[in-house]
């Protein structure tokens, strides 16, 4: 049974990655974007711990492993909930490397390396990594959406700026 150790609002989804790391935590966080809570959206990630290093990760939506991740790519504030769970039990099919949260969800590479030196060593350690980034790749919609969002920041910008 899982227990309840962490539920608030945090500025960006390094936060909690950063928590559960420095705590060892071992169980489940679930996040959730502050836009999503607002709207009432179904965008949820759920991340499992082992001793502070991410191993398994599956999205509201069924994406699981660096699918999810890639599915949750989130830029602002998040509601973070870390359950303790002494044997925690994540479906199969979820697998993540150990820093692959850190490097997609928070593009933090110090958290990411301390994340690494953290994790035990095992052979397929990046293959999660790399399915991330094919996730990703093949998510037209999430390109698109980070296409729109820099173009309206860049002609904010640029108003900004007094540029035509």
């Amino acid at each position: 049974m899982s227990r309840l150790v962490f539920s608030r609002t945090v500025p960006d989804t390094a936060a909690p990655l950063e928590t559960a790391l420095d705590v060892a935590h071992t169980g489940r966080a679930v996040l959730e974007p502050q836009q999503t809570l607002l709207l009432d959206a179904a965008d949820r990630l759920t991340l499992w711990f082992d001793d502070g290093v991410p191993t398994h990760a599956r999205h509201s939506d069924g994406r699981a492993g660096g699918a999810a991740l890639a599915a949750f790519a989130n830029p602002g504030p998040v509601r973070v909930e870390l359950h303790a769970d002494p044997a925690p039990s994540p479906p199969a099919d979820c697998a993540v490397a150990p820093d692959a949260p850190a490097s997609h969800l928070a593009g933090d590479d110090d958290l990411a390396a301390r994340t690494r030196e953290r994790a035990p060593d095992t052979p397929d350690a990046d293959a999660g990594s790399l399915d991330a980034v094919e996730a990703f790749l093949a998510d037209d919609d999430a390109i698109a959406d980070i296409r729109e969002r820099a173009r309206e920041e860049a002609e904010r910008r640029a108003d900004e700026w007094g540029f035509e």
